[in-house]
């Protein structure tokens, strides 16, 4: 459906206060007259911020930006689609899932962002998220040190750990340190189907696969073993993934709902927005409907802490979940003068304060450290904070998406009990050889797991 977002506010009666009074007290960067510009945008958690600050910046400049809004699932088809269009791409920027960008990188597809403009950067203060935006064609390999700027990210989603901090204080329970911590929290808090424990992910393909990124970074685990120097020899079936996966198995069926196996991120919302979820680990976008008096029924008494760990002293398994705006090359003129002037707008301090407080996740570390992270309404910005210097970017070659789905699977298969821990990981390390090999990799196998 393609929204036209300011008019969409006029329409809802509800011209945000905070843009009225940021216009008020300052203006914001002029990026001069443009033609009217297509975003393609996910309908994912943080959208409506995304909305909100597209419409500040239509009030603003006066220029026009339409919103192609898209379910998660449908996003890549249509990206694909504009891309290969014969004539000229519907969007002028879109939005692409981290683990989909190579695709468009290595195929040559979109077009660098200082080949349209010399002189555009991107803000010291943005997080780079891996180099998730930048592009070596040489190494075919996402890196900003000698690759080209190809995109930047509209949020950078990593997972925090969201508890009820009434029940917490209520029970005399700790915020949990470590997964055995979430264990012994459970022990209390599980009283399905009135309450449970611990939500996390357990639906098949992406859901799973980046859940289970919290356990497998802790744990010391690796999916292979050093792509950037193209080493693709697979270690996902290593004795540190085998025990991170048994952890995560015992947290989803001690913790979890019935249909543990099947939560997905809609699922785990709407339980913790009702009150049933006690604890949870979810992406920093779910925040936001948390606190929505509109959705749910615990407004205020939901807190934002680091993940827990493997251990005390060990760090967190932080894997980024960002995606990325970028040009198609087959974007007229205007367009891509369009949407540069609409990025280096979104990108400065100012717009990125506003749109933390339209709702959405800020990419700036000076808005983090601002005023706004005192405020109870971003309450969860100072674990985000502790959080991100752990972050990494994974899956970041070409075949990122197959052994995504394929982890996926069998990490699903384990969670259900089709296969064991041991059997799930060495079937995936097969899996996931055997597209390297596609892929002309470097690759090979550590030894086996024991079955």
């Amino acid at each position: 459906m393609k929204l036209k977002a300011l008019a969409l506010l006029l329409a809802a009666g509800t011209v945000i206060a905070w843009a009225h009074q940021a216009i008020a007290e300052d203006s914001f960067l002029d990026v001069g007259e443009q033609e009217p510009i297509t975003i393609l945008i996910n309908a994912s958690p943080w959208y409506k911020g995304f909305e909100n600050v597209v419409a500040l910046y239509e009030e603003q400049t006066g220029n026009k930006v339409d919103l192609e809004v898209t379910p998660f699932d449908g996003m890549l088809e249509k990206a694909r689609s504009a891309v290969h269009a014969g004539d000229t791409s519907p969007y002028d920027l879109v939005n692409i899932n981290g683990t989909s960008t190579v695709e468009f990188y290595k195929g040559g597809f979109l077009e660098p962002l200082n080949e349209i403009d010399p002189q555009f950067q991107v803000p010291k203060e943005v997080y780079s998220f891996g180099d998730s935006g930048c592009w070596d064609e040489a190494k075919e390999f996402r890196t900003c040190s000698t690759g080209k700027l190809m995109g930047y990210s509209p949020n950078g989603n990593v997972q925090l750990f969201y508890y009820r901090a009434d029940v917490l204080k209520e029970k005399g329970l700790e915020v949990p340190v470590t997964f055995d911590d979430v264990l012994t929290n459970c022990k209390v808090l599980q009283n399905p189907p009135e309450t449970y424990g611990y939500l996390q992910r357990g639906e098949k393909g992406d859901s799973i696969y980046y859940d289970f990124m919290a356990y497998l970074l802790s744990y010391g685990g690796s999916i292979e073993k050093d792509a950037a120097t193209g080493d693709y020899t697979v270690t996902v079936n290593s004795p540190e993934v085998k025990a991170a996966l048994d952890k995560f198995i015992e947290v989803s069926r001690s913790c979890g709902p019935q249909n543990f196996a099947s939560l997905g991120q809609g699922d785990l919302i709407q339980l913790m927005q009702t009150g049933k979820g006690q604890q949870a680990h979810a992406v920093v976008a779910a925040f936001p409907n948390f606190d929505d008096p509109q959705k749910s029924a615990v407004v205020g008494k939901i807190n934002a802490a680091v993940l827990p760990k493997a251990k005390a002293d060990g760090e967190p398994g932080v894997a980024i979940g960002n995606w990325v705006l970028a040009v198609p090359k087959n974007v007229s003129d205007d367009g891509k003068k369009g949407a540069i002037a609409f990025s280096k707008w979104f990108l400065t301090y100012k717009a990125q304060y506003a749109y933390a407080e339209g709702g959405g996740i800020p990419v700036r570390e000076d808005v983090f450290i601002s005023d706004l992270k005192d405020k109870p309404q971003f309450r969860w910005m100072p674990a985000y904070q502790q959080e991100i210097k752990y972050g990494k970017q994974l899956l970041g070659y070409s075949e990122g998406p197959a052994v995504n789905q394929a982890l996926g699977l069998r990490l699903n298969q384990a969670l259900i009990g089709e296969l064991s821990s041991a059997a799930a990981l060495n079937q995936a390390a097969r899996d996931i050889e055997a597209i390297f090999k596609k892929g002309g990799r470097k690759t090979g196998q550590i030894a086996p797991l024991a079955e």
